[in-house]
């Protein structure tokens, strides 16, 4: 039997998508323990809506047209906000994850993650606890541990540990949808990690990824 939460944890959804926040304000409604006080569609209006009902948690999309959720996420740290921030967002990639968490954010999750993880994430995040998706924690672990790349080979430098791992198999012929089912991750952020394959190589397609990838020794 599930057990009904102490308390009520008091959320602001900020999405620039109608959609997605209507999505979340029914499923979190829906839920016992939890009561949806606002909704943002941008980081910027998020500061304004936070601030006048500071909730226990703000779920925070990232990129967003008219104010970027790492910004918003910085300047919440800045102010002491009380409220907690727990990302919730397409992206898994250094690039994003990495700055959010350095700007404040308590946990870190993407959106293909099970409800009930969800829910859990929110409630540890309203604790003050650290959240982040299995995904994300493999790629912070793996950036700890791996050495620093040699900087004579500035090709290798430049991409990062996902990256590479998107490049060789995009070498062997693999779909978008096969490589998202191989690597854990969504097609939305295969084809984010390409398009930063493409532009730290030069490379306007998969072809001349691979070619640059081979050239410069990056596949073997």
């Amino acid at each position: 039997m599930t057990e009904t939460p102490a308390r009520t944890v008091t959320l602001v959804v900020v999405d620039d998508h109608p959609v997605v926040r209507d999505g979340l304000r029914g499923m979190f409604t829906a839920a016992p323990g939890f009561e949806v006080l606002g909704e943002a569609a941008d980081g910027v209006d998020a500061l304004a809506v936070v601030g006048e009902l500071d909730p226990d948690v703000v779920l925070m999309d990232l990129r967003m047209p008219g104010g970027g959720g790492v910004a918003a996420i910085a300047e919440l740290t800045r102010r002491g906000a009380r409220s907690k921030v727990l990302v919730l967002t397409t992206y898994d990639t250094d690039s994003d994850t990495l700055p959010a968490i350095e700007a404040g954010a308590t946990g870190y999750l993407l959106k293909d993650a099970p409800r009930e993880e969800l829910f859990a994430a929110v409630r540890a995040a309203a604790d003050g606890r650290s959240v982040l998706s299995p995904a994300v924690a493999s790629r912070l672990m793996t950036r700890v541990r791996t050495p620093a790349a040699d900087p004579a080979d500035p090709a290798e430098s430049a991409l990062s540990a996902r990256e590479r791992e998107v490049l060789v198999l995009v070498a062997r012929g693999t779909t978008n949808r096969e490589i998202a089912a191989e690597l854990f991750i969504s097609e939305a952020t295969v084809k984010t990690h390409l398009t930063h394959v493409f532009a730290k190589l030069g490379a306007k397609d998969r072809a001349a990824a691979v070619a640059v990838g081979y050239d410069r020794g990056i596949l073997g």
